[in-house]
């Protein structure tokens, strides 16, 4: 079982990861195993650089369409949401927001 959810795997830098990993394999660069390893490295590298270099904080405000907690995993679908930062103001039609407990069940 891997030490690291794949969350980031769907955002566009890890597709991008993912498009690249498979490219290399069929050309026969590189084994499906390593780029198993790679993929793991990713998971474990963003999910420690968002854990301990960003610091910034967000206040969200919305309406909460849908919600489910299924395997400690927390699903939020908010409409029309809204984000605050520090100065600044931002705008969207609808969000998903995954969240996750910070250790994996076991650990």
């Amino acid at each position: 079982m891997p030490l690291y959810y794949e969350l980031y795997r769907k955002g566009t830098l890890g597709a991008a990861l993912t498009d690249s990993l498979d490219e290399l394999i069929q050309a026969g660069h590189i084994t499906p195993q390593l780029a198993i390893q790679v993929l793991e490295q990713y998971d474990k590298s963003m999910s420690e650089a968002l854990s301990n270099k960003v610091k910034s904080k967000a206040v969200i405000k919305g309406n909460l369409r849908t919600y489910r907690f299924c395997d400690d995993v927390w699903t939020f679908i908010i409409k029309d949401p809204s984000f605050k930062f520090d100065h600044e103001l931002a705008t969207t039609d609808k969000i998903k927001i995954v969240a996750c407990n910070a250790r994996r069940p076991g650990e």
